[in-house]
């Protein structure tokens, strides 16, 4: 990818542009390459985007958890001596946001979610034992986007890779089962944090009612739809993605 990944301690982030730190938090089969759209524009318009690479299959299994990943990115957070973060979090990346929040409400000064988990997700981990049927992978992959396309040869290359190295799939669905233990529902009203919920109108994995339901009991939120677009907005549709969250941290003088 076109953006180096700078090694720094025991993290790996992008870290582009000065300003106002936006984090971008990966999904759980989403690399640093997803959010090219948001890491090439927001350090235009003062804002330092860092994008720290999860420890996703790096964690001892019992501690392979949605909380342990709110932690370490508290951890990344510390290190770097950030204050006054925006979070912005897509699926998992989305959840981890979320419980940081809650964790750390004194950290984060705006959340931005978009195909967030933490409420209900239809599980993608329900056909992966058939591990060596690329086909069905591809399709897999492919209906995570309204346009098919979206779902290019290499995004498709690196889930079958994932799904068939047996360790990375053993925590990948240890991943996605404690994200849908975890729910959040009744942490949310407490969350005064001002977030602003982009979702795709087509998301078949987080569906529009998760979103509708995250604006509900958030009480500090907006939501924006974009049309023909499915679970992550920020790949599918990112100069509308970005148009909003420009306009939204203006309009809240973030």
């Amino acid at each position: 990818m076109e953006d180096e990944i700078r090694k720094d301690g025991k993290f790996r982030y992008i870290e582009k542009g000065e300003g106002t730190p936006i984090i971008i938090l990966h999904g759980l089969m989403g690399g640093l390459s997803n959010f090219h759209g948001v890491t090439d524009h927001f350090p235009k318009k003062g804002y330092k985007v860092l994008v720290p690479e999860l420890p996703i299959y790096d964690m001892p299994m019992l501690k392979t958890n949605v909380k342990n990943f709110a932690k370490y990115l508290e951890k990344f957070i510390e290190y770097k001596g950030l204050k006054d973060v925006i979070l912005l979090g897509n699926s998992l990346g989305g959840h981890i946001g979320l419980l940081h929040t809650k964790l750390y409400p004194k950290m984060v000064k705006a959340l931005v979610i978009t195909g967030s988990s933490g409420l209900y997700e239809s599980a993608m981990g329900d056909g992966y034992p058939k591990r060596g049927d690329y086909e069905f992978i591809k399709k897999k992959a492919q209906d995570v986007f309204y346009d098919p396309e979206v779902a290019t040869k290499e995004i498709v290359d690196e889930v079958y890779a994932t799904v068939n190295d047996r360790i990375k799939l053993v925590k990948t669905l240890a991943i996605a089962k404690s994200a849908i233990r975890h729910n959040m529902s009744t942490d949310l009203p407490t969350m005064n944090t001002p977030t602003c919920i982009i979702w795709g109108e087509n998301d078949t994995v987080t569906p529009p009612d998760v979103a509708e339901l995250f604006h509900e009991l958030l009480p500090d939120s907006n939501l924006f739809w974009i049309k023909e677009c499915g679970h992550a907005p920020m790949m599918e549709h990112p100069e509308e993605f970005n148009t909003i969250l420009e306009k939204w941290l203006q309009e809240r003088n973030f």
